[in-house]
């Protein structure tokens, strides 16, 4: 699973453009509940969605593109597949229910 830090709108916008599947997840180093999730966040599409792009984006370092995105709450996570937001879960992350709502569209996209 590859990952990438990105800040600005246009390197976002760039990202969902060049790439069929991506999770952007914002949170701050201040989120505790942000902290605690990550990493079975990354362990879950390490080893179910490789094919997912994890793009983490720090929302104090990108105020505008979190405004940009919506994003007011942390942590947040955004899913595009084919240019699409297709899923967006915030606050509370249910990590069952992000893998239930990737699984459908990452199987159609990506089986052969």
């Amino acid at each position: 699973m590859e990952q990438k830090e990105i800040i600005s709108f246009e390197d976002f916008s760039e990202l969902v453009k060049e790439n069929v599947a991506v999770l952007f997840y914002f949170s701050t180093i201040s989120c505790s509940v942000g902290e605690s999730i990550l990493p079975r966040l990354k362990s879950l599409f390490a080893e179910h969605f490789p094919k997912v792009l994890f793009c983490e984006i720090d929302m104090n370092r990108s105020v505008e593109l979190s405004a940009a995105c919506q994003v007011f709450v942390e942590p947040t996570v955004l899913i595009y597949f084919d240019g699409k937001e297709t899923v967006r879960r915030s606050r509370n992350l249910g990590l069952f229910e992000i893998e239930l709502a990737t699984k459908r569209l990452y199987e159609l996209l990506f089986t052969e």
